[in-house]
C-alpha cells in the first residue's frame, strides 16, 4: 500500500506576479532548484519527474538544465486544474513501488502572455466534446461553472451572501501573505456584491487570478525523509476520480449534475485512509471558482448535501472554524498555478511554518478541481 511510504520533503516557489519576465522553462527550473535546496538534496539524485500534461516545459530540458542524473520514471497528469494531486500521487506511487528514489513534481505557468490564454486556441469548427456546450455560449470555464452554481442555488437556496464568504475568507488569509497577489487589498461584502458579473451568478471575485509563476515539490521514501532538512509531510492516502457519465465541466445531462467526480474520488480516498473527514485539521480545496469550494465541502463529507452555504456562512473556513481552508489565500487571492500553491501551503501548515498557522494542524486534505476528472491526497505530519 501507499500509506505513509513516501513524504514531501522540499518545496520551492518563484515570485508570483501578473506578468513575469522569465519564460515558463526558466521559472520551472528556478522552482525545482529551490525545492531541492529546501530538501537538502543535490539535483543529481533526482530520478523521477512528474508534471501536468498542460506543462509546456519538456522533462529532458529541465533535467539537463537543473543538473539531474539518470531518470527512471516520467509521468504527466491530465485535465489542468484536476491534475495537481494526480501528478503528486503518481510520483508517490513510483517511489513507494521502488521504481525511483527521489522525485520532483512541478507546475510553471505564464498566463500573462496572451498566447497562453484559453481563447488563443479557439478553432472555427468545434469537433470535440466542447461541441455540446460552446455553440450554446458556454465559452469559458466560468460560464460552465456558473450554470452548475445557478442550479445549486435553485435546489438548495444558496445566497450570494453565503457564496461571498468563500472569497472573503480567501482574501482575509491573503492579507497575512506578502507573496499573495491580493495581499494588502481588503475585500468587503459590499464590494463583493457590487462587483461586475463575469458569468451570472459569478462575479469578479468568484474567479481565480491570472498570474505567472512556478512551484515544485520534492518527494522521497519515508526511510530517506528523516534525513532531510525539514519535518517530512507524509502522503497517507491518494486517489483520483472520474464519475460515470462525466462530461468535462458540463455535467448538465448526467443523472445528478451536482454529484461531481469529487464524490467518486472521496469515497475511494477515505476507503484507504485511517484519517477520515472528521480528523482533518486544515484543507486546501481547489478554488479556481468559489463555488468549487462549496461542492468539495459536500463531496468530501464535511457537511451534508445542500448545507455548504450555511457551513461557510458560520465562519468555518476561517481560523478557529471547523475547517480552515486555503490558508495562504488560494487561487482566488494568492496565485493561480492550477492548484499547486495549495500543495505548498499544505506542506507549510504541516511543518508548522505557515504564515497563518492553524493550531494543531497535523492532518490536511488537498484536492484538485471538482468539475474535471480529479484527485485528492490526505497528508499528515
Amino acid at each position: 500500500m501507499l500509506k505513509d511510504k513516501t513524504a514531501i520533503v522540499g518545496i520551492g516557489e518563484t515570485p508570483f506576479a501578473r506578468n513575469l519576465a522569465e519564460s515558463e522553462f526558466q521559472l520551472a527550473c528556478r522552482a525545482i532548484k529551490a525545492a531541492l535546496d529546501d530538501a537538502g538534496i543535490h539535483p543529481s539524485e533526482v530520478d523521477a519527474l512528474s508534471c501536468y500534461t498542460y506543462e509546456e516545459t519538456p522533462e529532458f530540458e529541465v533535467a539537463r538544465a537543473v543538473g539531474m542524473g539518470e531518470v527512471h520514471y516520467l509521468s504527466q497528469s491530465p485535465h489542468g486544474g484536476g491534475a495537481g494531486c494526480g501528478a503528486i500521487g503518481h510520483l508517490a506511487m513510483a517511489i513507494a513501488a521502488g521504481v525511483a528514489k527521489v522525485g520532483v513534481v512541478w507546475r510553471s505557468r505564464k498566463r500573462g502572455a496572451r498566447s497562453k490564454r484559453l481563447w488563443a486556441g479557439v478553432q472555427e469548427v468545434v469537433a470535440d466534446h466542447w461541441k455540446w456546450s460552446r455553440p450554446q455560449g458556454l465559452l469559458r470555464p466560468v460560464d460552465e461553472v456558473a450554470v452548475l452554481t445557478r442550479r445549486y442555488m435553485h435546489d438548495h437556496g444558496l445566497t450570494r451572501e453565503q457564496l461571498a464568504e468563500v472569497a472573503l475568507s480567501m482574501r482575509a488569509y491573503a492579507a497575512g501573505n506578502p507573496k499573495a497577489l491580493m495581499g494588502g487589498r481588503t475585500l468587503s461584502l459590499a464590494q463583493y456584491l457590487d462587483a461586475r458579473m463575469i458569468s451570472d451568478p459569478l462575479c469578479l471575485f468568484d474567479n481565480c487570478l491570472e498570474s505567472d509563476g512556478a512551484i515544485a515539490l520534492v518527494l522521497v521514501g519515508s526511510d530517506r525523509a528523516a534525513d532531510c532538512a525539514h519535518r517530512p509531510v507524509r502522503i497517507h492516502a491518494f486517489s483520483q476520480g472520474m464519475k460515470r457519465q462525466h462530461q468535462l465541466m458540463t455535467d448538465y445531462h448526467a443523472d445528478d449534475p451536482l454529484r461531481s467526480s469529487s464524490w467518486t474520488c472521496a469515497a475511494n480516498l477515505w476507503r484507504q485512509s485511517d484519517i477520515q473527514a472528521a480528523d482533518i485539521a486544515v484543507a486546501q480545496l481547489y478554488d479556481a471558482f468559489s463555488p468549487l469550494v462549496l461542492f468539495s465541502l459536500e463531496a468530501y463529507g464535511f457537511c451534508g448535501r445542500g448545507e455548504a452555504g450555511a457551513f461557510v456562512a458560520e465562519g468555518h473556513l476561517r481560523p478557529g472554524g471547523r475547517l480552515p481552508v486555503n490558508t495562504s489565500g488560494g487561487s482566488l487571492a494568492e496565485v493561480y498555478l492550477h492548484g499547486m500553491n495549495l500543495a505548498t501551503e499544505a506542506v507549510k501548515q504541516l511543518r508548522g511554518t505557515a504564515l497563518t498557522q492553524i493550531d494543531g494542524a497535523r492532518t490536511c486534505l488537498l484536492t484538485s478541481c471538482d468539475t474535471t476528472p480529479n484527485g485528492a491526497l490526505v497528508l499528515r505530519s
